[in-house]
C-alpha cells in the first residue's frame, strides 16, 4: 500500500485537533455509562427486570436471568409502505433464532418512523422530512434507554433513517452496535428511459398514465430505489465507516444471501459480546471513521444531503466537520463510479461490476483511505475489500475482483472518471453552499445571468407553465426553504422544468437555501445556502434582475451588486404561515425554531449538538 496522501493527513490532523475538546467530553461521558458487571442489565432492580422479561417465552426468561448471557437490542425502521423497509419484517425472528444458537438473547427494543421522500416530494409532508431524522434519533434513544442491552442491531436504509439511527446509537455509544441493511430492489426500467418520460410529461407530451406506468416500472418491488441517491449513499457510508458486515449493502432482499448476512450479523454480535472483543460504537468510530465516510462520498459521487447528515452524525460523537473539509477532501479523491444520476447504471449494475469492495481496495492501496480504524469485524479496512459468497449454505468472504467488469460504471484509481470527487463548496456574498458537479456537463459550470427570485417552489413551476422562463438565461433563486423557514424540503420537482430549459440551450442554475434530492445533479444547483434567508443570509437580499456570478469551477457565488447597497438591503419577509400547520407540521414548530445551520448539520437538539 502507498503511504497516506499528505493532503489527507493534513486535513485529518486539522479535524482531530479541532474536535479534541468535544471528542474528549463525549468519550468521558460514554465511558462513565459503561457497565462494570458482566451484562448491562446487572444494574437494574428486580422489579425493573421483571418488566423487561415479562413478554418473553419462559425458556428465554431463564436465559436472561443468567449473568453471562448477553441480550441484543434491535431498533427497527420497519413498515410495509416504504419499499426499502418492508423486508425488515422478517429480521427479528431470524436474529432471535440465530442469537440463541450462540448463547445470547435478543429483543426488539423499539421502532422508529421511516418516511419516504419519494412519496412526499413536492407536497406538505416533505417539510417533515429533514426533522424526521431527529425524531428517529430520539426514538432510537428511547428504545435503548431501558438499559437491558449489551449490544444493538439497527435496521434502516433510507435517507434520514440511517443518520437518525446513527445519532441515536451514538447517544448510547457505550454499547457495541452493528447496522443491518435490507438491500436494493431488483433492477426495473432503465434510468434514462425513466428520466425521458418525466421530461416528456413536464412538457405535456405524454399523459399521467404513461408517467405512472414508467414510475411503477422503476419502483416496482421491495428494496431500496436503485439509483444512487441518499439511501444508497447511506449504505456506502456505513461500509466505509465499518459498521456493516463487509459488502453487505447491495444484495437484494428476499434472497438466500440477504438472509445469510442478516443471520450472520446476529451470530457475529452474539459471539463478540460473549468474548468482549467488540468495541462500543462511540469508541469504535473515530474522527478517521467519519473522514472515511466523506472519502467514500466523493469517490462514488454520493448525495449532497450528507453534507448535513455526516456533519450531524459526527457531532453526535464529538467530531466537528465543516464544508471546507468536504471541499478539500473532494479535491484529492478521484471519482471511481458512475451510477445514476451520474451515469445510466444502477446500484445492482455497480455491485455486479465490482462494487464497494473494489472501490475500497483502490482507495486503500493508493493512500486515500484511513486503514488505522476499528470496525465491527476488527481493525483496519482490509476485510472491506472482500465480498461474501455462499459455499454450501455457509458464508465465506473472498477478495474483490481486481478488474472492473464494466468500465462505464466502475474504474480503477489510475483511470478515474474524474480526478476529483464532484462536490464543491460555493461561497461569496450570498453565503456558503454546496454543489454536486459529478453529473454536470462541462458547459454548465459557469453562468452569469440575472436572478429570478421565488419564495415557493410552486411559484417556479407556475412560472414555467406560463412560459415566463422561456428563451433567456437566468439564475433561479428559491429562498425561505431552509430548516427554520419550513423544515428544508427537497426541491426535486424543480429538476425536470429547469432541465428542459437547459436542454433547449438556455443557461440556467439554481440557488437555494433548501435541499435537492440525492438523485439530482444535471442542473447546476448551489444548495443548502447558509445562513438561510430566515437567519439573515445574503440569499434573502437578492432581487429579481440582480446579476449573479455562478462559477462551479472556482466555487464563486456572488450577487454583483455594490457592497454597500447590498449590505443596506433588508430582506423582505414572505408569509410563512402556510408552512406552520397541516400534515403534522404544527408538531415540529420547536424543531424549526431551534435548528442549527445547514453547515452544522441542521440539528434541532441544541446544547452539545448545536
Amino acid at each position: 500500500m502507498k503511504p497516506l496522501h499528505p493532503k489527507l493527513k493534513e486535513i485529518t490532523d486539522r479535524i482531530i485537533e479541532r474536535s479534541r475538546p468535544t471528542r474528549e467530553v463525549y468519550l468521558n461521558r460514554i465511558r462513565a455509562l459503561k457497565q462494570q458487571g458482566k451484562v448491562e442489565r446487572d444494574q437494574l432492580g428486580c422489579s425493573n427486570l421483571a418488566h423487561g422479561y415479562a413478554s418473553m417465552p419462559k425458556t428465554i426468561k431463564i436465559e436472561m436471568q443468567k449473568s453471562d448471557v448477553p441480550n441484543i437490542g434491535m431498533i427497527s425502521a420497519y413498515n410495509d409502505m416504504v419499499s426499502a423497509h418492508q423486508p425488515f419484517k422478517d429480521f427479528p425472528d431470524w436474529i432471535k433464532d440465530e442469537a440463541q444458537k450462540f448463547g445470547a438473547t435478543a429483543q426488539v427494543a423499539g421502532g422508529t418512523p421511516a418516511m419516504c421522500d419519494g412519496i412526499t416530494q413536492g407536497y406538505e409532508g416533505m417539510e417533515l422530512s429533514l426533522f424526521s431524522r431527529d425524531v428517529i434519533a430520539m426514538s432510537t434513544a428511547v428504545g435503548l434507554s431501558h438499559q437491558m442491552f449489551d449490544g444493538a442491531l439497527f435496521f434502516g436504509v433510507c435517507d434520514k433513517i440511517v443518520p437518525g439511527l446513527m445519532i441515536g446509537a451514538l447517544s448510547c455509544g457505550h454499547i457495541p452496535a452493528l447496522f443491518v441493511p435490507a438491500g436494493p430492489m431488483q433492477s426495473g426500467i432503465g434510468n434514462k428511459e425513466k428520466a425521458r418520460t418525466r421530461q416528456l410529461f413536464a412538457e405535456g407530451k405524454v399523459g399521467r398514465e404513461a408517467l405512472l406506468a414508467s414510475e411503477m416500472g422503476s419502483y416496482h418491488s421491495p428494496g431500496t430505489c436503485t439509483f444512487y441517491g441518499t439511501a444508497n449513499s447511506n449504505q456506502m457510508m456505513m461500509e466505509f465507516m465499518g459498521v456493516h458486515l463487509p459488502a453487505a449493502a447491495f444484495f437484494n432482499p428476499y434472497t438466500p444471501m440477504r438472509e445469510a448476512l442478516t443471520r450472520h450479523a446476529a451470530a457475529h454480535m452474539a459471539q463478540n459480546l460473549r468474548s468482549g472483543s467488540l468495541k462500543p460504537i462511540g469508541e469504535m468510530l473515530s474522527e478517521k471513521s467519519f473522514i472515511n465516510a466523506i472519502i467514500g462520498l466523493m469517490a462514488t459521487g454520493g448525495s449532497t444531503n450528507h453534507t448535513m447528515h455526516l456533519v450531524a452524525m459526527a457531532r453526535a460523537a464529538g467530531v466537528i466537520l465543516n464544508w471546507d473539509d468536504f471541499d478539500e477532501i473532494s479535491s484529492i479523491i478521484p471519482l471511481l463510479i458512475r451510477v445514476y444520476p451520474n451515469g445510466q447504471a444502477d446500484v445492482n449494475h455497480f455491485a455486479a461490476a465490482g462494487g464497494l469492495p473494489f472501490v475500497i481496495r483502490e482507495l486503500r492501496e493508493n493512500g486515500l483511505l484511513h486503514d488505522d480504524v476499528d470496525t465491527v469485524v476488527g481493525h483496519g479496512m482490509a476485510a472491506y475489500t472482500q465480498e461474501p459468497f455462499l459455499d454450501n449454505g455457509k458464508l465465506v468472504w473472498k477478495d474483490a475482483t481486481k478488474k472492473s467488469l464494466n468500465e462505464d460504471i466502475l474504474r480503477t484509481y489510475d483511470n478515474p472518471f474524474s480526478p476529483d470527487g464532484g462536490l464543491k463548496l460555493m461561497k461569496g456574498n450570498i453565503g456558503r453552499g454546496v454543489i454536486k458537479v459529478s453529473a454536470m456537463k462541462p458547459n454548465t459550470f459557469v453562468i452569469e445571468a440575472p436572478a429570478i427570485v421565488f419564495d415557493d417552489q410552486r411559484d417556479v413551476l407556475a412560472a414555467f407553465e406560463r412560459g415566463e422562463l422561456d428563451g433567456k438565461d437566468f439564475v433561479c433563486v428559491v429562498r425561505y426553504q431552509g430548516a427554520r423557514a419550513n423544515g428544508m424540503p427537497e426541491l426535486h420537482k424543480l429538476t425536470p422544468p429547469l432541465a428542459i430549459l437547459q436542454d433547449r440551450g438556455q443557461k440556467v442554475a439554481l440557488v437555494t437555501d433548501g435541499r435537492m434530492s440525492g438523485a439530482s445533479g444535471k442542473v447546476p444547483a448551489a444548495i443548502h445556502m447558509s445562513p438561510e434567508a430566515l437567519m439573515g443570509g445574503g440569499i434573502g437580499k437578492i432581487k429579481t434582475g440582480d446579476l449573479i456570478q455562478f462559477n462551479a469551477h472556482t466555487g464563486e457565488l456572488n450577487v454583483l451588486v455594490d457592497a454597500k447597497e447590498f449590505d443596506a438591503r433588508v430582506a423582505p419577509m414572505p408569509d410563512l404561515s402556510k408552512n406552520t400547520h397541516g400534515i403534522g407540521r404544527e408538531l415540529f414548530a420547536g424543531f424549526r425554531s431551534q435548528t442549527s445551520s445547514a453547515e452544522t448539520g441542521a440539528m434541532s437538539f441544541g446544547g452539545d449538538f448545536a
